[in-house]
């Protein structure tokens, strides 16, 4: 089965609305509910072979897949309970779980450089510092727009220096394209796209170390009442990023066809901009979110009283998947 829902009321996943009272078991017994993301090219390759349903074939559970076109609308899943597994990027998951989503993250489907500030050369914007008093288009609670902010602060500016625009990822790509806003955090495929395929679009600021990994997450409730369930999520995602790995090019065809993207934008996105080996969180994972989590204290991204430094370890489940990998 297969639900297509663009999700709008992006502000939903920032401030205080991420908070407490989601549903917290899972989707009914007899489906399992998992997101497909452009970002995430392990959903797309389950999503194209079947794995996922071959995984379950011997259980009467259905598959059911909803399209996330970024962290917040993951993240929105999860707070409702319409998935149990969803994908996000480190710092979106942290802020969720913050924020009283119950979701804990067992492994790791990217480690990738898919963020970066992206502009044209017509608008004179060669260094972060130019963008003082421009129009940014960036998604609140997703991993470019926590880019944005930390490439800011190396600035010593802040998100008071720049009027961010809050559109979706693919609508911000269209935005700049009109010349509605004067630069772009992006995200691939669609900033991949518009470098190749544009003259003069740049990416100006690029910092591999701010992107925050691609997280899986799991309502807590289903990996507590559903584990057999949740094992075979993490089997089959294991089959697909092994697939992966051993079939680049076969990888970034299914990527190009998923995301109506040409297969330069796909090879690039995925060949270049994608690493799979480490698919259990650990350590570097933890560092990386607790030195970022001031960054949703200072933003009023958490509530006041949250304390997104001491939710890191009760994310990160490094054990979970380790019998799997």
């Amino acid at each position: 089965m297969e639900r297509r829902q663009f999700l709008r009321g992006t502000g939903a996943a920032i401030g205080g609305s991420l908070v407490a009272g989601c549903v917290g078991g899972g989707s009914e017994s007899g489906t399992v509910t998992v997101d497909y993301a452009y970002y995430n090219p392990v959903s797309l390759v389950l999503r194209e072979k079947g794995w996922l349903g071959e995984a379950f074939a011997d259980t009467g559970t259905d598959v059911e897949w909803v399209l996330s076109l970024g962290s917040n609308q993951a993240n929105e899943y999860a707070q409702s309970g319409e998935a149990d597994v969803s994908s996000t990027a480190g710092i979106a998951a942290l802020m969720a779980r913050t924020n009283g989503v119950p979701i804990t993250t067992p492994y790791v489907y990217s480690e990738p450089e898919w963020t970066a500030l992206v502009t044209f050369e017509e608008t004179g914007i060669e260094s972060v510092a130019d963008l003082e008093g421009k129009r940014v288009a960036a998604t609140r609670g997703t991993d470019p727009y926590f880019f944005l902010l930390q490439a800011l602060g190396d600035a010593g500016l802040s998100e008071d220096d720049v009027e961010v625009v809050n559109l979706q990822h693919p609508e911000g790509q269209s935005a700049l394209v009109r010349g509605d806003v004067d630069a772009w955090a992006g995200l691939d495929p669609h900033m991949a796209e518009l470098e190749l395929e544009h003259d003069g679009a740049e990416l100006f600021f690029r910092e591999p170390r701010y992107n925050t990994y691609g997280f899986l997450n799991f309502l807590d409730g289903f990996l507590a009442d559903r584990t057999e369930d949740a094992t075979r999520v993490l089997e089959a995602y294991e089959r697909g990023r092994e697939w992966a790995i051993e079939n680049p090019e076969e990888t970034a065809g299914i990527l190009a066809d998923a995301s109506e993207m040409s297969a330069p934008v796909a090879e690039r996105v995925f060949t270049q901009r994608n690493d799979l080996s480490e698919p259990i969180p650990g350590e570097p994972h933890r560092e990386l979110l607790s030195d970022l989590s001031p960054i949703l204290e200072r933003e009023g991204l958490v509530t006041d009283d949250a304390d997104p430094a001491g939710n890191v370890d009760e994310l990160i489940d490094a054990e979970f998947a380790s019998e799997v990998v």
